[in-house]
């Protein structure tokens, strides 16, 4: 499919569509599910063979049906109702925006965005994504194969410790559903919002009310990880810095922009306008107040 124009024109739709998340989130709480959405769309990236990423392949039915998409139809449902509105986004465009609002609007950092990704219509293979029934068990090295699984499946997209950490800190919003992925409950006691009590609630152990997967837990069980979790139970403004950054590079696996020269012509055309327009108020303001 070809590959969006961005100019002027589509950054402003851009800006449209990021108005309608906005009130979509509102209106159906669905922060939670449009972030999964997002994450795993660009989540099947490999780095040596370049194939998968954020690239809108997720609407495909085969791909939807993979058992580690469970419940997203209902996301891209969702994504349809801003879709219609501005069909000139591409569908890899939307679905990472609308993570970047879901992140946003529930008290999460602000995540640069640049658009252009191009749609495709080709899905990578399944098993391409974290497993969270991976930390069950013990690999033959004596390792806990949570770390182990998850170094495995980042390190595939070009990611490190620190992006998985990170990124693992978006659990900090949602449930999970025992028709999805088998397990069941919040990782925190507010789950419509973004802040750091994921990695609080972590280090606290066990608790009755509060799910911990086995992928949770081996952020907690190996030392590389852990110290991240430390660090970002206690600093928050640490955590939101590094999952602002891990979420930009997520989004952009495989994502390499070319219209450099007309992304920056059309953010200066806009900044020209809004300067006019501010300008003028001034002028205006200046001749009642004399």
């Amino acid at each position: 499919m070809a590959k969006p124009i961005v100019d002027a024109e589509y950054l402003n739709e851009i800006e449209r569509a990021r108005r309608d998340l906005r009130a979509l989130i509102s209106n159906k709480n669905c922060a939670p599910l449009l972030l999964r959405l997002a994450w795993h769309d660009a989540g099947t990236y490999d780095v040596k063979t370049k194939t998968g990423g954020p690239n809108g392949s997720i609407r495909n039915e085969q791909e939807l049906n993979h058992p580690a998409n469970k419940g997203l139809k209902t996301a891209v449902e969702f994504c349809e109702e801003v879709k219609v509105n501005h069909p000139k986004i591409s569908y890899a465009d939307l679905y990472q925006l609308a993570g970047v609002v879901a992140v946003e609007i529930t008290g999460g950092p602000t995540i640069d965005f640049i658009p252009g990704r191009k749609d495709s219509l080709e899905s990578p293979p399944e098993g391409r994504l974290p497993d969270a029934k991976q930390g069950k068990f013990v690999d033959i090295y004596g390792r806990i194969s949570g770390a182990s699984h998850l170094r495995e499946i980042f390190y595939r997209m070009g990611l490190g410790d620190t992006d998985i950490v990170a990124l693992s800190g978006g659990h900090t919003l949602g449930k999970a559903h025992k028709d999805r992925s088998d397990f069941e409950g919040q990782w925190t006691k507010s789950p419509l919002k973004f802040d750091n009590s994921y990695f609080v609630e972590l280090l606290k152990g066990e608790s009755k009310d509060l799910l911990k997967l086995p992928t949770d837990k081996a952020l907690v069980e190996d030392d590389k990880f852990r110290k991240y979790v430390e660090l970002y139970a206690k600093d928050e403004d640490a955590f939101f810095a590094d999952y602002a950054t891990s979420h930009k590079k997520l989004s952009e696996l495989g994502f390499i922009f070319k219209n450099n020269s007309i992304l920056v012509k059309g953010l200066l055309a806009i900044t020209i306008a809004l300067t006019a327009v501010v300008l003028g108020y001034l002028y205006e303001l200046n001749k009642v107040t004399n």
